[in-house]
C-alpha cells in the first residue's frame, strides 16, 4: 500500500503513552488538499474531540494555498474526521471513563486521499519522560559501541 507521510507529530511518543491507534479520513476543501499535497501541514498542537457523535480535529494548521483566490481556506479551522460509528463510540467511552486523550500522530496521503492516524493516549509524568530519555541514551551508546567494534 502506497503511503506518503506529509506531517508527523514527533513529540507525541515523548509526551504520551500511545495505547491504541486508528486511521481516519478527513474532510478537506479544494485548496486545503492542494496544500496537503505540497506538504504544508502541521499537527504539533492539534488534538481531537468527539462532539455530537462526530470526531473533530482542532488546531491542525494547513497553510494557505499560494495560487488560491478569495475563496482560500482558513488555516486552523475545525475539521471533521471520518470514522465508523462503532470506533467513535469506543474512543468516546475510553476518553470519558479512563480520562484518555485523542492525539493525531501523522497525516499522510494514501491512494490520493488524505488520511490522519489518531491515537488514544495517556499523558506521561516527568519521571516517565526521564526514564524514556535514559533508555534512549543507553540504546544509542550500545549502537555506537557496536559500530566502533565493527570498524576494528
Amino acid at each position: 500500500m502506497e503511503k506518503k507521510v506529509v506531517a508527523r507529530n514527533k513529540k507525541a511518543p515523548h509526551d504520551y503513552f500511545i495505547l491504541e491507534s486508528l486511521e481516519c479520513g478527513i474532510i478537506l476543501t479544494g485548496t486545503e488538499i492542494k496544500s496537503v499535497r505540497m506538504g504544508k501541514v502541521s499537527i504539533q498542537d492539534a488534538y481531537c474531540q468527539i462532539k455530537n457523535n462526530t470526531l473533530n480535529i482542532y488546531n491542525m494548521h494547513i497553510a494557505k494555498y499560494d495560487q488560491g483566490n478569495i475563496f482560500n481556506h482558513q488555516e486552523t479551522r475545525d475539521r471533521i474526521l471520518l470514522a465508523h460509528k462503532k470506533e467513535i463510540r469506543k474512543f468516546s467511552q475510553k476518553t470519558i471513563l479512563e480520562g484518555l486523550t485523542i492525539i493525531p500522530l501523522e497525516v499522510y496521503l494514501s491512494k490520493g486521499l488524505a488520511k490522519v492516524e489518531i491515537a488514544l493516549c495517556k499523558g506521561k509524568k516527568n519521571y516517565d519522560k526521564r526514564e524514556d530519555l535514559k533508555k534512549e541514551a543507553i540504546r544509542s551508546d550500545v549502537q555506537k559501541a557496536m559500530r566502533n567494534k565493527n570498524k576494528y
